[in-house]
């Protein structure tokens, strides 16, 4: 397993993370992605653990909390040390007009209660679960650095972020000499790559790492899904579909036919593929993988450990490519004086 720094920070993390959200499968939402048992919880942490996936990643929504609580448990038996935690608060957790947002009531109670479910005294990433635009950006940020200082938090991170949102905030810290976010989870995937457009760039100029969620595109890339053929029986897609991120299926089905092509090159299957071709973009430090059983996460374990080629990743790039959006499609055509990376910069 290969270790990569998260952002410009002296954190090292495995290039995949196991997140946690089949755990406690505690309302509709979460029981389309999985129903994990305690028992298989453990086991599911501990072939990690013998792959070198050292770093697992839940929320406080997750499932109302169960999913921290089933992972606090699930990690008892390891030391604490060995591990790293990554959680999230911002979203609504409670029926008051304060339980929700990052103002420092809310993080404060949060992160409180996290620590609680999660049976430690500290958390090695804690994420912004999304932006909170009626909560100034200094209380948020100050927040977050007092609990940097009293050693409840290691790193700061956010998750969603638009460009600005992260700029501003980094401005802020940096005003300030507060910590700063040296991480980004973001949605990003072969049939999902707004990210290269704006937060790409963005995340390069300032040290920050991609933490990638659901990077089989919503559950389309499993390997399951093919052109003329229904749902398979078991998919996030029969519940959770409109949580997700939404495309045509003349889109969907030209990257599943690439990956297709692929995988036959290859020998691997179209999830490997899927991921391997993320892990060899600009400013990804890991991928957040979940699992609903053993043998879903050995399979995507195996996404590691090899690279696909040149020519397969130029197939995989242009079967997934989209036109872009102003000002993007007019500022890719002087990428000669733009040293970031694009789609169409790639590999120059």
């Amino acid at each position: 397993m290969e270790y990569r720094s998260l952002g410009r920070s002296g954190l090292k993390v495995p290039e995949l993370c196991f997140g946690t959200g089949t755990f406690g499968a505690g309302n509709e939402f979460f029981k389309a992605w999985g129903d994990t048992s305690q028992d298989d919880a453990r086991k599911l942490i501990d072939i990690c653990m013998e792959a070198g996936v050292n770093f697992f990643d839940t929320a406080d929504i997750y499932s109302d909390g169960a999913s921290e609580t089933m992972l606090g448990k699930a990690i008892s038996h390891l030391k604490r040390e060995d591990v790293l935690l990554s959680t999230k608060a911002t979203f609504r957790f409670g029926k008051g007009p304060n339980d929700v947002g990052s103002s420092r009531y809310h993080l404060t109670q949060a992160l409180e209660n996290s620590l609680k479910r999660l049976n430690t005294d500290y958390i090695d990433v804690y994420h912004l679960h999304a932006f909170d635009a009626t909560t100034p950006v200094e209380e948020t940020l100050n927040t977050l650095d007092t609990m940097v200082r009293e050693g409840k938090v290691r790193y700061i991170a956010c998750s969603n972020f638009s460009g600005w949102h992260l700029m501003k905030s980094l401005s802020v810290s940096e005003r300030y000499g507060w910590a700063k976010y040296v991480g980004h989870q973001v949605y990003y995937s072969l049939i999902g790559r707004d990210y290269e457009w704006e937060l790409m760039p963005l995340a390069v100029d300032q040290g920050v790492g991609a933490l990638v969620w659901s990077p089989l595109g919503w559950g389309r890339l499993t390997g399951k899904i093919r052109r003329g053929q229904p749902l398979p029986e078991t998919s996030r897609l029969h519940k959770a579909a409109d949580g997700g991120p939404v495309m045509s299926d003349e889109y969907l089905y030209k990257v599943v036919d690439a990956l297709d092509e692929v995988a036959k090159e290859t020998g691997k299957t179209v999830p490997q593929i899927a991921l391997n071709w993320l892990l060899r973009r600009p400013t990804v430090s890991t991928l957040v993988i979940g699992a609903r059983d053993e043998k879903q996460l050995r399979a995507n374990l195996d996404s590691t450990g090899w690279k696909l080629t040149p020519e397969q990743v130029a197939k995989l790039d242009a079967a997934s490519a989209v036109n872009p959006a102003y000002p993007y499609w007019h500022q890719v055509q002087f990428d000669e004086r733009n040293p970031f990376p694009t789609p169409q910069t790639f590999g120059k």
